[in-house]
């Protein structure tokens, strides 16, 4: 199963290629996405992404993460979140959320197991 292009990013607002649900904040991974509820883990700008955040994506099989930490970079995400991903054998790459979707896109354009969570405000 190959990996959804996102096909379109403003502020709060994103669209995940073959779906016709607009999201605030995503997860994606090879084969579906869905929105990313911080509230079912209790996240927030500080600390932070949390493990939690990422065990869906990871739980598919993907060989490559992205973070998005949204447009001004507000959403932080601790060491510990990254020792995470990395002891689940994930390379993971974080970036702004508007970099992080060119790099996610070009990634699963390329054909890679690649999956993402983003933010798509502050």
């Amino acid at each position: 199963m190959s990996s959804p292009e996102i096909s379109s990013l403003s502020w709060g607002h994103m669209k995940v290629k073959g779906c016709a649900t607009a999201y605030k904040d995503c997860k994606v991974w090879p084969g579906g996405s869905r929105a990313w509820d911080w509230r079912e883990t209790g996240t927030d700008h500080h600390p932070g992404v949390q493990p939690a955040d990422l065990d869906e994506v990871l739980r598919k099989g993907v060989e490559i993460l992205i973070i998005g930490r949204g447009m001004s970079e507000a959403l932080q995400v601790p060491v510990n979140t990254l020792d995470y991903v990395k002891k689940q054998g994930v390379n993971v790459k974080v970036f702004q959320t508007e970099k992080a979707v060119k790099e996610y896109n070009d990634l699963a354009c390329q054909g890679h197991k690649v999956g993402g969570v983003f933010h798509s405000t502050c």
